[in-house]
């Protein structure tokens, strides 16, 4: 029976065989960049191609000092290090310790020559962007039916505002058909009427997204009507259509979150909003109450009626006033009359005849007070405190002092 060897051991023994060859060990391949990723822990994973076959390339964090610029897609360049075998995955790949520039990839110097094309004619001009609509009712999405990008639009599209209609052209965005395809569906959505568009794909290498560095995409960009948020791939990839359109997103994800407004905030914002107002509608009408009060008290105090009040309370004042002042005089009238009573009662000839004195009347009924008044035979009254004398003066005698 032949000899049966593992898996693991097949592999390490074609490790040795890659670590004994001399020329492995140190190797410079020429090439182009694709499928580029910078990892969290600083490893840079990449491709080098030609136009005969790839080769898998990785360098780890520690050799990254020696590089002087930033890898990416599209990049002619030269990486010396070591083949080697990954023994868990069987797969051979290149360990690289140093990579120098080679000149521009052709795809990248195509990207290149089309960018400054497009700037020159204006395509990329601020005047020419449009508005991105802040409350949109339909969004139109031109993308690949299936894939993360339109997953991950519609999640978040659902979640922001379940109202939005999302109206899909399941555009074919990788090949050679790719570019016409994004152009029709561009053209399809532009005709149906939505607020705003998204046009974009996942992730891919400078290849896999060429379709929107094209020309025809790009113009048909520029010449839509409604406003586009292109987002192509991840955050750093750039193509042309980031450029001319209204708003670049840095992935579709981005691109739902600029295009759909969170429709939880602005409940949020209306029913702060309707706080604000009813407070400020309150504090209104209560000034508007206290001056309706206070125009009503003014109103009171200068109508007819007020007068007329004001007037009859005046009289009836008036009116015990003067009684008041009545009495008082009439109690010190009385009191007045009270004292003459009293003087004339002390001066009352029946009084004076009450005390033992008499009232003599002469015949002209004038009181005789002295003898010189009278002369014999003269006839007088002389009044008593029960009735009086009728005499005639026989003679008078004058008093001897």
């Amino acid at each position: 029976m032949q000899n049966v060897y593992t898996v693991a051991q097949v592999n390490t023994y074609i490790k040795n065989m890659f670590m004994q060859d001399y020329l492995l060990q140190k190797v410079n391949v020429q090439g182009e960049v694709s499928n580029c990723k910078y990892h969290s822990s600083g490893h840079i994973y990449f491709t080098l191609k030609d136009k005969k076959g790839t080769l898998s390339c990785v360098m780890f964090a520690g050799n990254r000092k020696n590089m002087d610029f930033t890898l990416t897609e599209g990049q002619q360049v030269i990486v010396e290090g070591s083949i080697d075998i990954y023994e868990r995955d069987g797969k051979y790949q290149l360990y690289a310790r140093k990579i120098k520039k080679d000149g521009a990839g052709a795809l990248f110097e195509q990207f290149e020559r089309l960018k400054q094309e497009l700037l020159e004619r204006g395509l990329f001009a601020k005047e020419y962007k449009q508005t991105i609509p802040r409350y949109i009712r339909t969004l139109g999405v031109v993308t690949a039916s299936t894939g993360a990008a339109i997953r991950d639009i519609i999640n978040i599209t659902r979640r922001r505002n379940p109202y939005v209609q999302i109206i899909l052209y399941p555009a074919i965005v990788q090949g050679d058909a790719a570019a016409p395809s994004i152009v029709q569906g561009i053209r399809a959505l532009e005709q149906m009427g939505v607020d705003v568009m998204i046009v974009g794909r996942g992730g891919g290498s400078l290849e896999d997204l060429w379709a929107f560095n094209t020309e025809m995409v790009a113009q048909a960009v520029f010449d839509c009507s409604v406003p586009i948020i292109s987002a192509v791939g991840h955050e750093t990839d750039t193509t042309i259509i980031d450029y001319v359109s209204d708003l670049r997103a840095p992935t579709p994800s981005a691109a739902a979150e600029l295009a759909v407004y969170d429709v939880n905030a602005l409940m949020e914002q209306l029913a702060g909003t309707k706080e604000q107002l009813t407070m400020l509608m309150d504090r209104r009408l209560r000034m508007f109450k206290m001056q309706t009060e206070q125009k009503k008290q003014l109103l009171n105090s200068l109508s007819p009626m007020a007068k007329v009040r004001e007037k009859k309370y005046q009289c009836i004042r008036s009116e015990e006033l003067l009684e008041e002042a009545f009495w008082k005089i009439l109690d010190r009238k009385k009191y007045q009359l009270q004292i003459q009573i009293e003087r004339l009662s002390g001066l009352s000839p029946l009084q004076k005849l009450q005390q033992g004195y008499s009232y003599v009347v002469g015949s002209e009924g004038k009181n005789v007070r002295s003898i010189s008044q009278v002369i014999p035979e003269d006839m007088l009254e002389i009044y008593m405190t029960d009735g009086k004398i009728v005499t005639k003066v026989d003679s008078t005698i004058p008093l001897q002092y």
